[in-house]
């Protein structure tokens, strides 16, 4: 009888700068006092373990060993930054590195944006939203996709459920980062019901002629798929 096979476990080891050792968060404080006190309050503080066992578990976990960035007075080239290479967090966060790596995504490998564009390392929640706060997801996707955002006469409502909803914001097989294929995207809130043959109704109206044209939004018939000035149907 074989025996059940034990988990593999990925070991992240600590980043490392040639020639510099690892020095505390103590020693960070005495030039970035504010993010180390505000750190107490962020997401990744939460992995923080307690004793010696935290060594190298605090600034140092992402920007690696700071001496030679102490002794120099500060510096770019003797620290990392996660913001130029997002390496850093890929040590960490695995599952991204392998999304990041689908056909579609946002520009991070491309080096055209960075992980801390969306999300809050150093204070609070490190995804924006959620809780007692009054920021959503909407307004981290609203910095860039303006557009989207509206205010729209005529709302699609699932914009209100939040931007990943519908998209996987770090990447997809599918174009636009969708989460679905195509019109299999519209159906999981818009049923349809064949009441007769040859009638599929969704939405109180045959589709049938309609869905051999393509999809909801490349169709031509619901292109303005986040809202519309224009008519509820958010064809324009």
């Amino acid at each position: 009888m074989m025996s059940c096979a034990t988990p593999s476990r990925t070991v992240v080891t600590p980043l490392s700068i040639p020639g510099a050792e690892f020095v505390g968060n103590e020693n960070c404080a005495q030039c970035h006092a504010e993010l180390v006190r505000d750190f107490k309050t962020s997401s990744h503080a939460r992995l923080q373990a307690k004793g010696t066992n935290a060594m190298h578990l605090g600034c140092e976990a992402c920007h690696g060993p700071g001496s030679l960035h102490a002794q120099a007075g500060g510096g770019r080239q003797n620290i990392l930054n996660p913001r130029r290479d997002s390496e850093t967090c890929y040590q960490c966060h695995l599952d991204k590195r392998g999304e990041f790596s689908l056909p579609h995504h946002h520009p991070v490998p491309e080096g055209k944006m960075s992980c801390a564009d969306c999300h809050h390392p150093h204070k609070g929640s490190a995804i924006a939203g959620g809780g007692t706060q009054l920021a959503t997801e909407r307004d981290t996707c609203g910095k860039c996709h303006t557009a989207q955002m509206g205010p729209f006469v005529f709302e699609h409502e699932a914009i209100r459920e939040g931007c990943t909803t519908c998209h996987r914001p770090h990447g997809s097989v599918n174009r636009r980062m969708l989460t679905e294929r195509n019109s299999t995207l519209c159906l999981k809130c818009h049923f349809q019901q064949q009441t007769a043959p040859g009638v599929v109704v969704i939405g109180g109206r045959n589709h049938v002629g309609s869905m051999a044209r393509g999809s909801c939004f490349s169709g031509g018939c619901h292109e303005q798929v986040h809202g519309s000035n224009i008519g509820s149907s958010l064809r324009f």
